[in-house]
Formats: structure tokens, C-alpha cells, sequence
């Protein structure tokens, strides 16, 4: 069963973090057959009919509401699948609410792929995914990849035998859209950049790979994409730290990190060579994980992540989302109870639903940097 729908989930914490172990509050949704699967339908939930719901972002905006942003891109039997349609089709949409953790309803989408205003070849031209919504200085910064279909390749290059799915997913950058407030966006008053704010550095793959780099390079953590963008300020130095996932193929594909530095949350960006949530297995290599999310305690002076751990290797026991800290931001270390969430929702009839995945994890921290959504 896979379940293809937003959950909020109140989150336990104490005031120090690094003792504190997070219990997942219960979520007010019933499971409901609808046609050919299975959903969560309930205040807790948000859904939109006809579409997949993935990856919401939260904050508090300046008239006392909860704004959302989230993908969505079509569903049903005559749309791609799943794995294919938010490279395909993805949008940014928005919806609010009055509380932070129940009853947000959609109201329009934000962004769609610049191919919906007859640019083809805009760097964001086929879909943009993966919203973070972020607030500094007064002012709304809202990061999201994007990516465009270079087109089939020529032949005997590397990557003439991609399709448009893995062209699409080869091609995929981070970018921000600013705005001074809620209403500016909604009436479309914001600046989005013609150019992305990062891209990759590093193109190495074995085979099957779109404009690789020379033979020989090694591959950096920005390596052929950057995506799930995290964005938080570093207060000893002023500086802005966008944390990004690249791909690495060692011989198969697993997610690594890197972290971007910058004087404004605006960029430009200056990604580090060194990889982010380096755990490494047994065998030397690093620990396959996505999605981090991360965040300053101001008490406690300490950075924190919560992210999919694909394998288990960093939670310690069996997949789910992980969670590290830091002092910095930059060298980070494993928590003594390192497993923040299991693959499992708590539903507020009794019923305990053990799922495929978590996926995407974003919070609303308090004024004290605790996880409370």
C-alpha cells in the first residue's frame, strides 16, 4: 500500500533537544478505499482530488495564519505514474489554514513549469518541485528545484539512450522566489529569476549520463543534480547555509550532501567540497539518505537534521527518518537516539499504519528552535 498524501503530526519535545526523544502525536485521518487504493482522509491530511500531494512546507505569516506550499502534479490512469510525474508535471500550489497542524485547504497554485508561458527552454521550463518556505529580514524566500527536457541526445554521446523521465531528472537545479508578503504572492507580485541559484558542478556517471565531466574527475556532492534544498542562517558568521542532495553512483545510485555558504539568503551560493551527514557503513561508503531538513536552537547553539535514512544505517536500526546535530553546520554527528520517526502513523481510532516510506520531512520550530509540526 502507498499512500500519496500530506500528514501533519504533532511532535513531543523538550527543551534540550539532544535528550529529548520525539513522539509522534496521533493523527486525526481514517483510512478510506477510494477506486484502486488506498488513502488517509481526515483533518490531519491534506488531499486535492485528481493529484499526488507531496512535500509541504509551512510558516506562520504575518496575519496569524499557517501557509502552505506543496507539490502536486496529476494522478489517474491517464496521467504518468508516481515515479514519473513530478519530473513530468510538478507544481508548487498553496493552501492555508488557521491552525498549524489540521484543515489547510488549497486556494491556487504558485508556480508551474515556464513550458505553461511558452518557454520551452527556461532552466525550470518542465516542472518545479521541492518548496521550502523560509522567512528573513521580513522578507519570504521561497527555494524549489526545477528542471527542463534537454531534448533527445545525439547519438553514440552519453546520453543518447535517456528518455525524456531521465533526461528531465538529470537536469534538475535549485532556484528561490522572492516576496515581501503573503497577499504580494498571491497576486503574483514576486521576482523569480531567469537563471537557477545552484547548479551541479560535477557530471560522473558511469554510462548513461547527460553532458558528463572529463574522465577522471571526481565527483563532488553536487554531483549531476541539486535538490531538496534546506536553507538556514548561521548566526556566529551571518551566513546563509543551503543544504542540497546530489546523486552518486558507486556502482548504484544512492542520495549524498553538500552545503552551499552565502552573505544573503538570495545568494549567490558558494558550495563547500566536503559531504554533509557523511556517516559511512561497514564498507567505507556513505550511507544512502534524501529530503534533510535543518535548523538552529538558539538555547542550545546547536544545528540540527531530520532526513530519510533509506537503509538504516544512520538511525541505527531499520529506515525511517534520522536525525544528527552540530555545531556548526558543517561536521555533524550522530544523536545518541539517532531515530527520530519509524515508518509508522498513529492514528487517533487505535489504528497503526506501517507505511512504504516518510518522505520530505519539514517542521515548524518554536522560538527556541524545538520541533512542534
Amino acid at each position: 500500500m502507498r499512500l500519496k498524501n500530506f500528514v501533519f503530526l504533532m511532535v513531543m519535545g523538550i527543551s534540550c533537544i539532544c535528550e529529548a526523544q520525539v513522539k509522534p502525536g496521533l493523527v486525526d485521518a481514517k483510512l478510506v478505499r477510494m477506486v484502486e487504493s488506498q488513502v488517509l482522509v481526515g483533518t490531519s491530511v491534506l488531499n486535492n482530488d485528481g493529484y499526488f500531494v507531496w512535500g509541504g512546507s509551512v510558516i506562520e505569516g504575518e496575519d496569524g495564519r499557517f501557509h502552505m506550499f506543496y507539490s502536486r502534479w496529476p494522478s489517474g490512469p491517464e496521467h504518468a505514474k508516481f515515479a514519473d510525474g513530478w519530473l513530468l508535471d510538478s507544481e508548487i500550489a498553496y493552501a492555508v489554514s488557521d491552525f498549524p497542524d489540521r484543515d489547510f485547504k488549497f486556494v491556487q497554485v504558485i508556480l508551474q513549469g515556464r513550458i505553461h508561458e511558452g518557454r520551452p527552454n527556461a532552466w525550470d521550463a518542465q516542472s518545479v518541485h521541492n518548496p521550502h518556505i523560509k522567512k528573513f529580514h521580513g522578507k519570504y524566500y521561497l527555494y524549489h528545484t526545477g528542471s527542463r527536457d534537454p531534448g533527445e541526445q545525439p547519438d553514440k554521446t552519453p546520453g543518447a539512450s535517456l528518455n525524456k523521465r531521465s533526461r528531465i531528472q538529470q537536469n534538475q537545479k535549485i532556484g528561490v522566489v522572492e516576496f515581501e508578503s503573503i497577499d504580494d504572492l498571491l497576486a503574483g507580485s514576486f521576482t523569480r529569476p531567469d537563471k537557477p541559484l545552484l547548479i551541479p558542478r560535477t557530471r560522473v556517471k558511469k554510462e548513461n549520463v547527460l553532458n558528463p565531466s572529463p574522465a577522471g574527475v571526481d565527483p563532488l556532492p553536487d554531483n549531476l543534480i541539486v535538490v531538496n534544498p534546506s536553507v538556514v542562517y548561521r548566526p556566529s558568521d551571518k551566513k546563509y547555509l543551503l543544504y542540497f542532495k546530489g546523486n552518486l553512483y558507486d556502482p548504484y545510485w544512492k542520495g549524498a550532501h553538500g552545503v552551499a555558504l552565502s552573505d544573503a539568503p538570495d545568494g549567490p551560493f558558494v558550495p563547500l567540497d566536503k559531504f554533509i551527514f557523511d556517516l559511512k557503513g561497514a564498507d567505507g561508503k556513505l550511507a544512502s539518505a534524501e529530503d534533510p531538513y535543518v535548523w538552529y536552537n538558539d538555547t542550545e547553539k546547536k544545528f540540527y537534521a531530520v532526513f530519510k535514512d533509506f537503509t538504516g544505517k544512520i538511525t541505527g536500526s531499520v529506515p525511517g527518518l534520522a536525525i544528527m546535530y552540530s555545531d556548526d553546520g558543517e561536521d555533524w554527528l550522530t544523536m545518541e537516539n539517532p531515530m527520530f520517526m519509524p515508518l509508522q502513523l498513529a492514528l487517533k481510532d487505535g489504528m497503526h499504519l506501517n507505511v512504504d516510506r516518510l518522505e520530505r520531512p519539514q517542521l515548524l520550530i518554536s522560538a527556541h528552535g524545538i520541533p512542534m509540526v
